[in-house]
């Protein structure tokens, strides 16, 4: 099983963009058997104050689906260790949360914000995802 964090803006890109890179990571992750989306309590906190941003004008019937989904399906960890390797210090729960899921991949649009990998986990975009996971 392939076992992946999605960073917030591809979250986001995922439900302006519903026909992009970052929506079909998104739907691999509820829909593949093979794929499982690690998150952490600080990550969803953040997923669920940025997706409630009026200027992303999402509707909560939505957001709460996409939630929803996500609360029920996702792989829930506790990390035990920080961070402190990205150049946005807010993007290190990303880290620490494939850290303590020992995650494959951490899928994300602003890659130059991260480390190329974080020990065992690799750091891509969308695309380059669906690539390597095609």
């Amino acid at each position: 099983m392939t076992r992946l964090v999605l960073d917030t803006n591809l979250l986001v890109s995922a439900l302006l963009t519903p026909q992009g890179a970052p929506a079909q990571v998104l739907a691999l992750t509820i829909s593949d058997p093979d794929i499982q989306l690690c998150v952490s309590a600080d990550i969803f906190a953040e997923y669920e104050e940025v997706l409630g941003r009026p200027v992303f004008r999402r509707s909560s019937y939505e957001i709460d689906g996409v939630l929803g989904t996500i609360r029920e399906s996702a792989f829930w960890v506790k990390p035990s260790e920080t961070a402190a390797a990205c150049s946005d210090p807010d993007d290190n729960i990303f880290l620490e949360c494939a850290q303590a899921a020992e995650a494959h991949y951490l899928v994300t649009g602003n890659v130059k914000h991260f480390p190329d990998s974080w020990g065992n986990t690799r750091i891509v975009t969308a695309r380059r995802f669906l690539d390597e996971f095609a």
